[in-house]
């Protein structure tokens, strides 16, 4: 029997990044990265999804992670793409309404006509690292800020905590984004990084905090030093590598 091949699709607010792998994890050709367009409705994205697994070698399954709150595949919030032209520009009121309740596993499932599973793209990424045991906790780190928690492997109900707010009306999301991190330079960004893990470390009292997305890389030595041997650093990678790793996941949490 040959090998199980999924096509991993990691769907954020400024690109679209794939690749096949097989279950170990190991890429079937080289990944492909594509801008996010927009305006973007659901039919866009999955038109999007369909070109760029054309250019790739034929899966057997496909693994999507995207922003927002996702429910057994449907799109319950998504925060980038309802907007008229990208992160933090208006709003569409047309495009909340088409995104609102969007089946995009079936849709996805139906375009592609192979198995899907539509997952918030931190849960993805967890799906990569997690050992498996214990409460495990993962934040991402790129346009915005992205979160998932597994108990023994299995994902809990999904919180957007990049929606909270942090300090006089500031989202995380705000708060610890690239915008942020751009005006304030990395030295002083890496510093609300360190303040955002020590102000949910007594929040989730997690036995381990993965810190993964785009921007993970930028935290400084000394933030790094300083973080607590409970919490990991890991590649960016592990977004689409979390893609195949994320079908050996309880059945149960993902619906």
């Amino acid at each position: 029997m040959s090998e199980t091949l999924t096509l991993a699709v990691d769907c954020g607010g400024g690109g679209i990044k794939a690749a096949v792998l097989d279950a170990a994890g190991t890429a079937h050709a080289a990944p492909v990265r594509v801008p996010t367009p927009y305006p973007l409705p659901p039919a866009l994205l999955v038109d999007t999804l369909a070109a760029i697994a054309d250019d790739l070698p034929g899966a057997h399954r496909v693994t999507v992670g995207m922003p927002g709150m996702i429910r057994h595949g449907v799109v319950v919030h998504t925060p980038h793409y309802v907007t008229r032209s990208g992160p933090r520009s208006r709003v569409d009121p047309a495009l909340r309404a088409a995104w609102s309740s969007f089946d995009m596993r079936a849709a996805v499932t139906d375009r592609l006509g192979i198995p899907a599973m539509v997952l918030n793209d931190a849960e993805v990424h967890g799906a990569g690292v997690i050992a498996g045991s214990g409460c495990e906790v993962v934040l991402t780190l790129g346009t915005g800020l992205g979160s998932a928690q597994f108990d023994g492997g299995r994902i809990a109900p999904h919180l957007e905590w990049s929606r909270a707010p942090v300090r006089r009306g500031t989202t995380y999301d705000e708060y610890i984004g690239e915008p942020e991190r751009r005006r304030l330079g990395d030295g002083l960004w890496s510093r609300r990084v360190l303040a955002l893990v020590e102000g949910l470390r007594p929040v989730f009292w997690w036995d381990r905090l993965y810190l993964g997305g785009g921007n993970s890389r930028r935290i400084t030595p000394t933030a790094l030093a300083r973080l607590g041997d409970d919490v990991v650093v890991v590649p960016n990678s592990a977004a689409l590598v979390g893609g195949a790793r994320a079908w050996e996941l309880p059945r149960e949490t993902w619906g």
